[in-house]
């Protein structure tokens, strides 16, 4: 998968309530009462289904989007870190 490579599945998950869930959850929640209230319909009563579906569609997209954060982190500090290792003259401890 390009999104995220093998190597990713060495780190742990992250939490399945973080904050880019949340996010994109309540932006699929609202996109879809949007929806609704520009095509004259009830906001909340009507589509109830398709406000599930798009609040669902947004917390997965946000699940995946932090699970590839943190592995773009964690790919940053594996360089530094082997940076600083092949460099110690550069970063001398005090």
């Amino acid at each position: 998968m390009v999104f995220l490579p093998d190597e990713s599945r060495s780190l742990p998950p992250p939490p399945l309530l973080n904050k880019c869930s949340a996010w994109l959850g309540l932006t699929g929640w609202m996109s879809a009462l949007l929806d609704n209230g520009f095509n004259q319909r009830p906001v909340i009563r009507a589509g109830v289904h398709r406000q599930i579906l798009f609040t669902t569609v947004g917390w997965f997209v946000g699940y995946y989007l932090a699970k590839r954060t943190e592995y773009i982190h964690a790919k940053l500090d594996r360089e530094l870190f082997e940076y600083v290792r092949q460099h110690p003259e550069d970063f001398k401890t005090a």
